[in-house]
Parts: structure tokens; sequence; C-alpha cells
């Protein structure tokens, strides 16, 4: 039922603009009629040009990131990246400062498990159940911005980082693309964009259809994995009406569903026996996942005067379906679970600006959500165990245990931004976070950053945070442990303290130096003390991960990043070197085997996702003119020194950087409405590095998860429709 509101809710908004934009067109005209030599004439799309331009500027000052860390990837860079829009979303944060790479699409980000915020436009996109589906569509995708280090207050909750994504906008961009894509592995990913305005009313729509042989990392080194097929449908649409040049209402609509094979290992050995399976091959197991995400957003943004304020409403379904091989799982694991998770939360976020005179801007708005977690399992187990160990009986029985956890989150905040003089600013501030999860928990927290302009070319910023993370609602494991005791899922521990959030202080410093047009630098140092640091692992069979807390945890690192651009040539290089450790496991301890339990109690141990150093580089040519005009070449690479592995986290794997190149070229057709054909060719791992991010071992980690193998794609795609904006028109609109 939850589901069908959310859609029911879009479907009824979609209509509700609908007959808006439909009554404001009537009132404006329609110019359709008039002679090709007026409609020429028609001041209508400039005007809308710069209204929408003036309208994201203001926006913009709403939020911004004021002191904190920020690096902006642009389209340019999304298009010159190994697989351009076609890869999944992962890939593109991966190319940002301080990103560790992880299996099952995961992104460690300074040292921190998750934490992250996404956004879409400058307003929250609520959290969903992690599993290893990208439901983000980087083909919406029109800029990034990753905000990290010293968070202003308007940022709570997830402060790993902020993921601000601004999308393709109808106004921008008219005009439609198709796209196919494929190579090894077999993929094969359909696509479609389309985008327009017309009096005040501005869309942009994309969907795809991704299929492919390696929808998980393999669990072996071979080329080619077994039984990992996935089908990844995705939709993605962004409507904006203009009310007036001072305010107008946005809405967002999300869909994904994606279906996965869960990849097998050949000669894994038979632990335990079945009444009437003699034996069973590994590699013919059919465990499968599906993950679905649906989201809408509805923001309504206004300028009264001086005055800006932007709010919205939004709701989302997440779920996550594991289903698992009874057989071969009872055989190799002793248990088989059926599990199904799923959350609906809907919320509501305020956030304005006002500047009291030049050197005063105050900032303040709230956050409130509700949530309802859902966990449905149906566990087949054995009873077990005699004084050797094994299990009593081949006969197995099922346990069912279902739970059902709201959760509430409700944040608030003000902040003053203060220009003392010319080249000074300090944003101070505060926020206050009160979660009702597992435990009712809240904390004031205050905030500051210093920005230094010291000259034209240099930028100093520091800053100090304090930081309050409540664990994922949709991931917190309340089921039952004493209904497992004596089967062969029982846990070897049995304490289970409640999850908590975590607190932090956060100091953050640093510099940025334009060396020379067109290039420019910057490093950055930062510091992280935790109490009750959370971490997430996957435990048991299903791809789902499982919060706990450390005691105690330090994070801390150092980041370079540059950027460069001359002419046709750009490119970026980053590098990081961070260590994140923790000590003594305080909550979900049932999750560990008493031999971890006690060693984390008396040892600091890294975090399983900790890695020592991490890097990418990319460059790019554009040719303007010659044989070679209208042709991109590109190359890019993501590189680390290895995650954790090992009895509790004590060793670590190799380390890699495999390299991706590729061309593009843009054929020009103007055939009418049929503008041109882009053609794009991308080798991925060139080399055919054979890398491991997860050998199975270290805390939390389920299996082995190997690299992706050398693979070569290609792709066309054919844009038609109306053409763009002038670079006049462009440039008023985002002056």
């Amino acid at each position: 039922m939850d589901l069908h509101k959310v859609l029911i809710g879009a479907v009824a908004l979609s209509a509700v603009m609908t007959v808006a934009v439909s009554s404001v067109n009537a009132q404006v005209g329609d110019t359709s009629d008039k002679p090709p030599s007026e409609q020429a004439n028609q001041p209508t799309k400039l005007k809308e040009v710069e209204v929408i331009g003036n309208l994201n500027q203001a926006r913009e000052q709403i939020v911004p990131s004021l002191g904190a860390t920020e690096y902006t990837i642009s389209t340019e860079q999304l298009n010159d990246q190994a697989q351009g829009v076609s890869a999944p979303f992962n890939q593109v944060i991966l190319r940002a400062p301080g990103a560790a790479q992880d299996s099952f699409g995961q992104i460690h980000l300074r040292g921190e498990h998750a934490n992250l915020q996404y956004r879409i436009n400058d307003v929250l996109i609520p959290e969903g159940i992690s599993g290893f589906g990208q439901e983000l569509s980087t083909r919406f995708v029109d800029s990034l911005s990753l905000i990290t280090g010293s968070l202003p207050a308007q940022y709570g909750f997830r402060t790993a980082g902020i993921v601000d994504i601004h999308t393709k906008n109808g106004a921008f961009t008219p005009g439609g693309a198709l796209s196919f894509y494929g190579g090894t592995f077999n993929t094969f990913v359909p696509s479609f964009e389309y985008g327009g305005s017309a009096h005040g009313f501005n869309y942009f729509f994309t969907g795809s259809y991704g299929l492919n042989s390696l929808g998980i990392e393999n669990t072996t080194s071979s080329h080619y994995a077994i039984h990992d097929n996935t089908q990844q449908p995705k939709g993605f649409g962004y409507m904006s009406f203009i009310i007036d040049d001072t305010s107008r209402i946005n809405l967002m609509l999300s869909a994904s569903d994606n279906h996965f094979q869960i990849p097998n290992t050949p000669g894994v050995p038979e632990a335990f026996t079945l009444t009437g399976v003699p034996s069973f091959d590994s590699t013919l197991l059919n465990e499968r996942q599906r993950e679905q995400n649906y989201y809408s957003i509805l923001a309504y943004q206004k300028s009264l005067g001086q005055f800006d304020f932007q709010a919205s409403a939004f709701s989302r379904y997440s779920s996550i379906l594991f289903h698992p091989d009874n057989t071969g799982d009872l055989v190799f694991n002793g248990t088989a679970s059926w599990a199904n998770r799923r959350i609906y939360t809907t919320g509501f976020e305020f956030d304005s600006r006002y500047p009291l005179n030049e050197q005063h801007t105050l900032r303040g708005g709230t956050l409130v959500t509700s949530s309802r977690a859902k966990v449905n399992t149906n566990t087949f187990v054995f009873p077990c165990c005699d004084a050797m160990g094994n299990q009593l009986s081949s006969d197995p029985f099922s346990i069912r245990d279902n739970t059902h956890q709201p959760g509430y989150l409700t944040g608030v905040y003000l902040q003053d931004e203060w220009k003392i003089l010319s080249p000074l600013t300090i944003n101070y501030g505060a926020r206050f976070d009160w979660a009702s999860l597992v435990l009712k928990e809240s904390q004031f927290s205050p905030r500051i950053n210093v920005v230094y302009k010291l000259t034209d070319r240099t930028t100093l910023h520091t800053g100090y945070s304090r930081y309050f993370t409540p664990p994922p609602l949709e991931l917190i494991n309340s089921g039952s442990i004493a209904k497992f005791a004596n089967t062969t899922n029982a846990a070897e521990v049995t304490q289970n303290q409640a999850i908590k959030a975590e607190r932090a202080h956060y100091f953050d410093l640093g510099v940025t130096q334009q060396i020379m047009p067109g290039l420019q630098v910057g490093l950055d140092g930062y510091y992280k003390i935790a109490k009750n640091q959370l971490d997430e692992g996957q435990f048991g069979q299903a791809l789902i991960f499982t919060p706990f807390n450390y005691k105690e945890g330090h994070i801390k690192g150092i980041e370079f990043t540059s950027t460069y651009k001359n002419g046709g040539f750009s490119g970026y290089l980053n590098f990081a070197v961070s260590k994140a450790t923790g000590k003594k496991v305080s909550s979900a301890q049932f999750l560990f085997g008493q031999d971890e339990i006690d060693f984390i109690s008396t040892h600091t141990v890294h975090l399983d996702h900790d890695q020592t150093f991490t890097g990418s580089w990319g460059t790019s040519y554009a040719f303007a003119e010659g044989p070679l005009k209208d042709t991109t070449i590109f190359t890019d690479m993501v590189a680390g020194s290895g995650l954790r592995k090992g009895f509790a986290n004590t060793q670590h794997l190799p380390g890699y950087a495999p390299l991706n190149i590729g061309l593009a070229h843009t054929f020009d057709v103007n055939l009418g409405d049929f503008k041109a054909v882009q053609f794009r060719f991308d080798v991925v791992n060139l080399f055919n590095e054979r890398y491991e991010l997860r050998d199975g071992s270290g805390i939390g980690v389920g299996a082995p998860q190997f690299g992706t193998r050398r693979g070569f794609f290609g792709g066309l795609t054919f844009l038609f429709g109306r053409p763009t904006p002038t670079s006049e028109q462009q440039a008023r609109a985002t002056n």
C-alpha cells in the first residue's frame, strides 16, 4: 500500500502540474499559429532562460558550501571518463579525491563507511536500503559537486560527504537523444533522454535498461563470472514550472528495479548433510536479489525581496528481496534465509537565506523525516549441535522472524556568514538534531568555518564541526537471536547492545592555489575523533549490510587535488592518504566471533574499508580542427593500495591501478530534427590487470570480490530536437 501511495501521489502531482501549465499556456497564448517571421521575434525563450538562471543562482546561495572542501565534476569530465554517461554512478564518485573503491559498488570517502548524503538540485534524497544496484543514473547529471570536510550547519546526519547533483534542464539542453551502448560481458544498454520548455514549463526525462553478465564483482579472478546476470531498468524525470520571475515549483520522480543473480564460486566444499541430496555442485547455486527504489520530490522556491527560501516535501519506497537457493545454501552454509527488507520514508525540508547587511547573511532551516522499516525473514536451519559441534539432524526446519521499526529524524539549524573584511569570511552557527530509532538521542552541534583569500590566486580555509550521525534505520538488525539458539544459525556471541548514534569532532585545514591560468592545485588535511564510531559489514548470505559501533574511532588523512585546462586539453590528478581505526565493539556483538570480540576489545584495529593510499587521474584532448575535428580522446585511472583483510583486519590486499582509454567523435547530420550522431569506444582495464577488492576475510566481509577484467565497449547516440540555447543566452542565464 505504501508504494501505491507514492505512485498515486506522483501521478496526481503530475496531473496537477499539467493542468497548471495548460492554464498558463491559455493565458499567455500559443504562438504556433503566428507567421514564422513573428515567431522568430518572440523573446519567450531568452526570457525563460534568464529567469531560470536567476532562480538557479538564488537557490545556490541558500545552501552554499561556505568553507567546506568542494570538488566539482563537470559535464565534460563525465563524458571523458571510461564509459561516459553509461558508467555506473559510483564510478563517477571514484574520480573524486579520497574516494576508495569497494565491492558491491560501495564507496568509502575519507575513511568512512558510506555516510554519504545525496542531493538533487539542492534537495535531500531520503535514504534507501543499500545493496549493490546503482539507483542513480549518470545520464541525468549536468554537473556534480562533492562537498567534504568541516560542513556548514545546513548539512546534518550524513556527513562524510555531500553529493550535490545538478540535473540537466530542458531549457538549457532541449531536444533528445537515443543511445545504444554495449560490449564485453554481454553488456547492452539502450537509453533515451528528452527535454524542452515552453511558457515557463521545462522538463527533462531519461530512462535506460541495462543488461550484462557481470552484475556483481566476480568471486574469482577469471574473466567471466558464473551466474551473474543482471537487469537494471531506471527512469528519472524533472519538471519545473515558473510561476513568476521570483518563484517556481520543481517535481522530480525516480524509479529503479534492479535484478541480480549472485555469482557462484567453483569447488566450494560441502559442510552439511541434507536428506535426499548426496552432493551439490557450487556452480549450480541459484541465489538472487531484487532491489527497488522509488522516490518523488516536490520543491517550491521563492524570493521575497532579499529573503530567499526553498521548501520541499519528499517520499521514498525502498526494498531488497533476497531469494536463497534452499538446497545449496543448506548444504554449504547450514542455513538458507529468505529475506525481505523494506522502508517507506516521508519528509519535509526548509532552507532559507536573508542578508542583514553587507557583512552578515543569516541562513536557517529544518529537516523532518518519518520512516517505517519492515523486515521479514524465513530461515531454514538444522538442529545443532552434539559434543563435536555437528548437526543433529539432516532434516531442516524453518524459523520466521518478522520485525517492524519506526524511525524519526528532526534537525534545525541557524548560521551567520560574516564577511569581516574583503578577504576574510567567517561562517559560524549550530544545529540541533534529534533521532528516535532504536534509541532516542539528540545533540547540539556547533560549526565554524574560516575562509581567507590571501591573494587573488591563494585561498586558505579551516573549520571545526561537531557531528551527530544516527545509524541507518533500514539496516538495523533487530531480529531475535534467541530464536536461532541450538541451530546451525546460532550466534557464537549472544550479546547484543543497542546500536547508537555516532558523535564526532571534525577538524579540517586546506589551501587552494592557482599556479597559472588553467592550473589549480589544492591540499587538505582532516582529523576526526569519534565516539560510537559507526561501521557496517555483510554478515550472512544476503548482500545487505548491517551497522554496528566501535566504542571509539579515529580517522585522519591528507588529500591533494589538481586540475588543468588549456585549449582542447584538460586533466586532473587526485591523491589521498588516509587511516581509519576503531577499538572495542560496543553494539551488535552477536555479529562477531568471540575471538574477534576479545581482540578488538584490547587492540586498535583498522576499519575494514581503510585504504592507506587512494588516487585517480584523467586526461582528455578535444580536437577543434583538422582531420580529427569533433574527436575527443581520453584516458583515466582509479588506483588504491588495497583494503583490509585477515583476522580483525590485521592485513591488507595488494594495490591496483587499471588503466582505461577511449575516444568519442560527433558526426554532424542536420537533417531536420535529426542533428548529429555521437560515436564512442572505450577499453576498460586496458592491460587486463587482475586485482582483488576483497578476499572473503576481514570484519564483515562475506565473499571474495575481484575487479573488472579487460572489456571493450562502444555505442552510438542519435541527437534530435531543437537547437540548444546560444552562448549568449547561456552566459546571461548563469551570470
